[in-house]
């Protein structure tokens, strides 16, 4: 069975561990790494973000409200609040004629430190589009104006826009959600547990539908076409979901959650998975799935090169000094 580990090094000492669990598929569906946890249930959180725009996606909602591959790539993000988001999320605002306040994702300060300390230095408060989540919020708000649905409540289970999100997830997943896998994300909107087994089915069918002529194969390049052109959309400066895109040109798509969850798919070699931190620690997802690229050989020499300082994340002190790093293993 394979273990994974994620060593977390002060000076050349184990500081501390991590342990990962993961279950990665090719095309045909077969498991060629996992550590046998296909049945565990977890939470996938903004590691779905990619389905829950594509209800908007299938809709005529870029002819009806003249929204462009910024706002795809933007509504399937998790992303920092730098100013080059909230331009795009201010500009999607005024589309619309709503308010910020419209949005039910709440508030909290940019995921970016420098984009926090700058809104403390203008003296000013952060507001719902600088929530990771705020993207989503409006494409869903988006989708349910399109589908001239009212948006009020859009974030309640039986909202009829969540519904069409269900069956999306449902249809990606290969799986019916069990009410009992129901529950809240950090935004408010729904989130649902899915078997690990599930979540890597639902890689492999993006990435198959990706090829088909359905209306879902459509909304698929979509979004995925919008997030390859605009990859630091996705996430922001310094993370990993925007350097992985960016430094594979699209090949590789992967898009993390909270707890250390992430999900991706490799276009042209045609491998999908989850990968899954079990004590939910993030710091050591990216180092975890750089260890599973390289050893599935996913990576070119030159997108190694790029990506390296992933590989073994550095640990600083305050004086931003090395005083250790983060290391991950594959047995």
């Amino acid at each position: 069975m394979t273990s994974l580990t994620i060593n977390v090094y002060r000076g050349n000492l184990i500081e501390s561990r991590h342990k990962a669990i993961c279950s990665i598929k090719n095309s045909r569906g077969k498991l060629i790494l996992s550590t046998k946890n296909e049945k565990d249930l977890i939470y996938p959180r903004s590691a779905i973000k990619i389905f829950q725009a594509l209800p908007l996606l299938k809709s005529k909602s870029f002819d009806k409200m003249n929204l462009n591959q910024k706002n795809i790539a933007i509504a399937c993000s998790s992303h920092s609040a730098e100013k080059r988001h909230i331009v795009v999320l201010k500009n999607w605002l005024n589309k619309l004629k709503i308010k910020a306040n419209t949005l039910e994702c709440g508030i909290h300060a940019p995921l970016d430190n420098k984009a926090a300390e700058n809104l403390l230095f203008d003296k000013k408060k952060p507001n719902q589009l600088h929530n990771n989540c705020s993207g989503k919020h409006l494409g869903m708000i988006s989708g349910c104006i399109s589908e001239n649905i009212s948006y009020k409540n859009y974030i309640n289970f039986n909202h009829p826009y969540q519904k069409k999100i269900r069956t999306i997830l449902e249809y990606f997943m290969n799986a019916k959600i069990n009410k009992n896998s129901f529950a809240v994300d950090g935004c408010g909107a729904p989130q649902y547990a899915f078997q690990m087994g599930d979540l890597s089915n639902s890689m492999i069918n993006l990435l198959l539908e990706k090829n088909k002529k359905s209306i879902n194969g459509v909304a698929v390049n979509r979004a995925l076409k919008a997030i390859n052109k605009y990859p630091e959309l996705i996430a922001g400066s310094n993370r990993f979901d925007t350097d992985v895109i960016k430094y594979t040109e699209g090949r590789i798509f992967c898009k993390g959650g909270a707890e250390g969850v992430l999900l991706f798919c490799d276009l042209k070699n045609k491998i999908g998975g989850v990968i899954k931190i079990i004590d939910g620690n993030e710091r050591a997802r990216a180092s975890i799935s750089m260890k599973i690229f390289l050893k599935l050989n996913l990576l070119s020499k030159k997108e190694k090169q790029f990506l390296s300082s992933w590989s073994e994340t550095k640990i600083l002190n305050h004086a931003k000094k090395k005083i250790g790093s983060i290391q991950a293993e594959i047995k």
